[in-house]
């Protein structure tokens, strides 16, 4: 697998010029700021959507989100071609998976796509990939933007963002509230890094963002992976759960109660950041890493990089796209409606500060490194 010509001792996500605790306090400091806008009709900001309640009644919450494919672009830059087509349908199900960490049911999407120069054909990929994600997922494109601004983007590069909305009946929405203690935690197989992680990856690989040098070095087979290469693992799609999810959360004329408590999607800040987000204060969540697999990208990654164990975590999804919580007695019942899923960990009482903590990880920086 390929690498940069001198590794350090230890790669870790700032290295590779994303700083996760940075990220996380401006975020902060964002959520603290829009809380004056928010009125009677809109909940905090912080789980994997905004809710807003409509003000014609209170039988339905609209769930928004917002979020792009990071640089993942700068493989679609040095591949071409369908990679376009790639990488807009994983920002569709991105946002997707956002609004079904909240049990809402995608309604309508919007697009923002800024080149430096229009260029018809990429353009066209890309907007093709989304349009078959939106109708794979049942959502209307409503729209968006398409921005040509020369001199502010390299020649064959753009930037795209998404913009998502979608319902939920109140007494359906799974904003994490019914979760408790002792709850199982089922984890959803990823196929890779999704949309996150890259910047990491890209800095272990040593591209660069010259075409020929990186195509070169996407090209390498991947070990493990039964003979596809680095680039092929990493386009890997990411790819939208609501198939899966639908009969749990009652989507899609699915019969029943669902059966759902709390979900997670694994996106940037891996499940050391984002399982978090579905707990109640007081409660915490105690997984064990050896209960699913991970793909082969991440072992090699993390191998050629010199990851710290605890570094991985953050920084990848390490093989589970989605964590769903259920009760113990739904388990059986949640299992044989997803295939594929794992039981992942439990939830357990937290009272060792505000902090909300994924135990069972590691976290020693210097362990295996």
């Amino acid at each position: 697998m390929p690498g940069p010509e001198s590794v350090p001792a230890a790669t870790t996500y700032r290295d590779a010029g994303v700083d996760i605790d940075a990220a996380a306090e401006a975020v902060a400091r964002i959520a603290e700021r829009a809380r004056a806008t928010l009125g009677s009709g809109a909940a905090p900001i912080g789980h994997f959507g905004g809710q807003y309640r409509l003000p014609a009644g209170p039988d339905r919450i609209l769930v928004a989100s917002a979020d792009g494919v990071g640089t993942k672009l700068k493989l679609a830059f040095a591949l071409g071609g369908e990679a376009h087509a790639r990488v807009g349908a994983d920002l569709v199900n991105h946002c997707v998976d956002d609004l079904l960490a909240l049990g809402a049911r995608p309604l309508f999407f919007l697009d923002y796509v800024a080149m430096g120069r229009l260029d018809p054909a990429t353009l066209d990929l890309l907007v093709g990939g989304m349009v078959g994600a939106c109708r794979e997922n049942g959502l209307a494109l409503l729209g968006g933007e398409t921005a040509e601004m020369p001199g502010l983007y390299a020649e064959g590069e753009y930037d795209v963002a998404g913009f998502i909305v979608g319902e939920v009946a109140p007494d359906r929405l799974v904003d994490g509230s019914a979760v408790r203690a002792g709850d199982v935690l089922l984890g959803l197989p990823s196929v890779g890094l999704h949309t996150n992680g890259f910047s990491l990856a890209r800095r272990i690989l040593g591209l660069t963002g010259d075409g020929a040098h990186d195509r070169g070095r996407l090209a390498v087979p991947l070990p493990g992976a039964g003979g596809g290469t680095v680039g092929e693992a990493l386009m890997r799609p990411h790819p939208s759960y609501r198939p899966m999810l639908a009969p749990l959360l009652g989507l899609d004329g699915a019969d029943g109660s669902p059966l759902v408590r709390g979900m997670a999607h694994i996106t940037g800040g891996g499940l050391v950041d984002n399982v978090p987000r579905m707990l109640p204060d007081g409660l915490a969540a105690t997984v064990d890493p050896s209960a699913w697999p991970v793909p082969p990208v991440f072992e090699a990654l993390c191998a050629a990089g010199r990851v710290p164990p605890a570094e991985r975590y953050r920084a990848f999804n390490m093989g589970l796209g989605m964590v769903v919580a259920v009760a113990e007695d739904d388990v059986a019942v949640a299992l044989a409606r997803l295939p594929g899923a794992v039981v992942a960990g439990r939830v357990v009482p937290h009272r060792e500060g505000p902090r909300l903590v994924v135990q069972g990880l590691p976290e020693d920086p210097a362990a295996g490194a």
